[in-house]
């Protein structure tokens, strides 16, 4: 019987499910019976806890595996050079209608190259190294989701972007995030305390926080930034046309989820071991990060167009 936190129909039926790592070694310590074959710490073993299909590796111990998955992550990292002026300008630009938006925008790219480029690494067996890799990986990844929850909440104007009272709570907070769901997953691979260590039972893989912090939140993120900037561009800015890069941007993330948790069995067995779902799923994520960019260009062209803007 499935139960909510527990990860091993997910690291079962998943390939190149990241979050694995962070129990295998305590399988491999408490419960080692329990591993199939598929498991084993073999030169080739890939990715997972009794994965019906895996992607091996190349068949040397510390050899990397799910090699399209990295040279596409990789490809990624360059595509996000067409971001550089929004990682390099200090303050986001006025937007059109006088609304403007959080400078959270202009670091989203940024956490998102940092994202793929420690998901690269930790697309592997759970050495040690890599384990504290897929630990900081979990903390980016929750950041980057607050990330654009802050960018749709200070949209709303409830505080004046790029000021303290807009930063100062954004950072922190964006700490907080990043060192708790570090923590976490640390102590869930490494059982640093009994608070959210060791599974019970240790084949289950369970983990209630960090099963929310890596799926709830995530989800449920992108649900509410999808409806706060519904409103503000349909009802406050009173435009159509950016609309449809947020549906696009949005369609784009969901279509990639599916790729990723539904596809990726089926893709793995189709391609005798070569590809899986989180091949594709890389390139819809990376493609929904360029829409919704497109879709705050889009907002706040009228004023790159009508105003010159110069940072102070």
């Amino acid at each position: 019987m499935t139960r909510f936190g527990d990860f091993d129909v997910l690291c079962k039926d998943t390939p190149s499910y990241t979050w694995c790592n962070l129990f295998y070694r305590q399988i491999l310590h408490k419960a080692p019976t329990v591993l199939t074959n598929a498991s084993l710490p073999t030169s080739s073993a890939g990715l997972g806890v009794n994965p019906t299909c895996s992607i091996p590796r190349m068949g040397q111990e510390n050899s990397l595996g799910n090699i399209a998955n990295i040279v596409k992550e990789s490809c990624s990292r360059s595509d996000r050079a067409a971001d550089i002026p929004l990682l390099i300008l200090p303050h986001s630009p006025p937007a059109a209608r006088h609304n403007r938006f959080v400078p959270s925008v202009h670091y989203m790219p940024r956490k998102k190259l940092i994202a793929v480029s420690l998901q690269a690494p930790s697309s592997d067996k759970a050495a040690p190294p890599l384990v504290v890799l897929t630990a900081i990986h979990a903390g980016v990844v929750a950041t980057l989701f607050w990330s654009l929850l802050a960018n749709a909440l200070v949209a709303t104007q409830v505080v004046e972007d790029g000021t303290p009272s807009s930063l100062i709570p954004f950072y922190a907070i964006a700490i907080v995030f990043f060192g708790v769901t570090t923590y976490i997953s640390l102590d869930v691979a490494l059982s640093i305390t009994s608070a959210f260590g060791p599974s019970s039972p240790p084949q289950a893989l369970h983990s209630i926080p960090l099963f929310v912090l890596t799926s709830i939140w995530p989800g449920a993120t992108v649900i509410i930034y999808f409806g706060i900037m519904t409103y503000i561009v349909l009802a406050v800015l009173n435009e159509v046309r950016p609309m449809w890069f947020y549906i696009l941007s949005a369609a784009l993330f969901v279509l990639s989820q599916l790729a990723y948790f539904l596809l990726s069995k089926v893709i793995c067995k189709g391609s005798n071991q070569k590809v899986d779902g989180s091949f594709v799923a890389t390139i819809l994520e990376s493609a929904a990060v360029g829409v919704l960019y497109l879709a705050w260009k889009s907002i706040t062209e009228e004023s790159w167009d009508e105003d010159a803007y110069y940072p102070s």
